[in-house]
């Protein structure tokens, strides 16, 4: 069974890569897996919560989440090599990550690694224990680690589902909040769909998922978890305002593209994005009808990359500014309805279509062009960065 097909089966759809939002890149997906790794790992760490854990309606208490998923929640700890050069070495509290499986597998954001050496990861109360890299994507800020440990010590978080994260929904977040040990904090979604920039400099690495839970220095590559007790995002940065950041937003990484990411670092230990190329926004019931557009759904193109695969196949972006209830949008473009043969209502679907392809696979887009609806084949490239 192909690696793409498995990925579909976890439910990992969702955008990898260098302007996974707006640039609609996907994460490649190739090669294949051996008995007893990714699937099954994947798998054990999306089991149900414990019957006896469960609240009314399904939903956990913050006692509840914390009860379950904080033993699967570690300390990053590493020497970091700018200190090399004066010959001193410091052990330095770098963040936090959480288990994913069995085999000892740990997902953190690739900027709390940083360039630090020896890299040691620490559960509450144990000793710290050395920790392998296992690949890091600076693009998307996902990272992994894996430990030398015994399967019954290891307590895997569940992995939930980020595209059914909405605005409003409540969330824990867990992590070593200031070098204190596991500590849990409370909020909502603030938004969804907002583009973080990668830590490398790469614009829009992931779309975002906002939130207003107190996160600090320590909780970069903890989880960030829903009322069910799954992990929907990897806290990833935090932004200030104010006076010495009085008020502060954090960002998480949504799930969804972190599970296509870590099941090719695990694979590979890197990973290749494919790469549309575009802008786009979703067609509105309010633009629809107020300027008479030939569909109901689908992603108008705002914007093409130069030299990108959407160039090359001649999408059409729009020219033409107008403001509807409060936002801006350009007209004229292309309408992406469906890919290949998936409808497309928003870019999540898209992103969904993209992601099970690698660089040089050929994507059918069916648009509307004006008033002409007709089918366009895409070659897509290779994510820059």
């Amino acid at each position: 069974m192909q690696l793409g097909d498995l990925i579909r089966a976890l439910g990992a759809l969702a955008a990898a890569g260098v302007g996974a939002g707006l640039a609609l890149a996907g994460a490649a997906i190739t090669g294949h897996l051996g008995a007893a790794t990714t699937i099954e790992q994947f798998t054990s760490a999306t089991s149900a919560a414990p019957a006896s854990t469960a609240a009314v309606g399904g939903n956990l208490s913050v006692q509840q989440i914390y009860r379950q998923d904080a033993p699967g929640v570690v300390q990053i700890t590493g020497s970091l090599s700018s200190l090399v050069a004066t010959g001193a070495r410091a052990s330095e509290e770098l963040g936090s990550g959480f288990v994913i499986d069995k085999a000892g597998h740990i997902v953190t954001s690739n900027h709390v690694l940083g360039a630090a050496q020896n890299v040691k990861i620490s559960f509450s109360g144990n000793d710290e224990l050395d920790a392998t890299v296992v690949g890091k994507d600076p693009s998307t800020d996902v990272a992994v680690l894996q430990i030398d440990a015994h399967s019954r010590s290891l307590s895997p978080l569940p992995l939930g589902d980020s595209d059914q994260v909405q605005v409003g929904d409540p969330v824990v977040a867990i992590g070593n909040t200031l070098n204190l040990e596991r500590t849990a904090t409370v909020g909502v979604v603030s938004a969804v769909q907002h583009g973080i920039d990668a830590p490398s400099g790469a614009p829009a690495a992931a779309d975002g998922i906002q939130t207003d839970a107190n996160i600090n220095h320590g909780n970069s590559g903890g989880p960030l978890i829903n009322t069910h007790g799954q992990v929907i995002g990897i806290t990833s940065q935090l932004a200030t305002t104010g006076a010495a950041g009085s008020a502060s937003t954090g960002f998480a990484i949504p799930i969804d593209m972190v599970k296509s990411v870590v099941a090719q670092l695990i694979q590979t230990g890197t990973v290749v994005h494919p790469y549309l190329g575009i802008e786009a926004v979703p067609v509105n019931e309010s633009l629809a009808r107020s300027f008479d557009l030939p569909c109901s759904y689908g992603l108008i193109v705002q914007s093409v990359t130069r030299g990108s695969a959407a160039a090359e196949a001649g999408l059409h972006p729009g020219a033409t500014s107008v403001v509807v209830a409060g936002e801006s949008y350009r007209l004229g473009g292309d309408i992406i309805i469906a890919a290949d043969g998936v409808p497309v209502s928003g870019e999540a679907q898209l992103r969904d279509v993209i992601q099970t392809m690698k660089p040089g696979d050929r994507l059918s887009l069916e648009i509307w062009r004006g008033r002409t609806k007709k089918t366009v084949g895409v070659t897509l490239g290779r994510a820059p960065g």
